[in-house]
């Protein structure tokens, strides 16, 4: 068995190098549904709708590829804490820049629809972050980057690409003495392909 999986290892590199690439390259633009959790009981967090903009890439064989993006994009959002001196805090905003590596895979192509799926990897650098449209308070409070992951599905149309998006934060992004917090964000993306 374990002379078979070399043969075959070889064959599949073989097909995937030899099959016609793909490669496109676009500008993007959408908006973020952004929330914030807190590992404290007594909150409540509602979303906030955002924008962001930026470039894409796409580099792929047959049904697999890979999307790198880099796009300006702004989250946060409203929160009740119901816990003493922590009621002055009413609303969370920062941007950020993102840049995410995606793994894409073809579910089906027709004639001018291609859907698929993709996921992987965030990597966010905080540039600017205000607490209640407090610059100052906000400094001692943010993370000035952080790591999440992406995953959703898109549809290609002809040049346009929609994509649908979930982001989770897996490192905190804000830090108070008494909480922390990081971002959940639904993404609906418009991309428009221009090689």
């Amino acid at each position: 068995m374990k002379k078979a999986i070399i043969p075959i290892f070889f064959l599949f590199i073989s097909g995937v190098l030899l099959a016609q690439p793909k490669f496109d390259l676009g500008l993007k633009a959408g908006v973020n549904f952004s929330k914030l959790s807190f590992n404290i009981d007594d909150y409540k967090s509602d979303a906030i709708t955002k924008a962001h903009f930026g470039a894409f890439g796409r580099v792929g064989w047959s049904k697999i590829f890979v999307q790198p993006e880099v796009y300006y994009s702004s989250k946060g959002g409203n929160i009740d804490l119901n816990s003493g001196a922590l009621n002055a805090i009413k609303s969370i905003d920062y941007s950020s820049v993102d840049v995410p590596v995606l793994l894409g895979f073809q579910l089906f192509k027709l004639s001018v629809v291609d859907v698929h799926i993709l996921g992987g990897p965030l990597f966010s650098f905080v540039t600017k972050s205000s607490v209640n449209d407090n610059p100052e308070l906000s400094k001692e409070y943010f993370e000035n980057h952080y790591i999440g992951f992406q995953y959703g599905l898109g549809v290609d149309v002809w040049f346009l690409t929609v994509d649908a998006r979930m982001e989770h934060g897996s490192k905190k992004l804000f830090s108070h003495p008494d909480f922390e917090g990081s971002n959940q964000t639904f993404m609906v993306t418009v991309g428009f392909k221009i090689l």
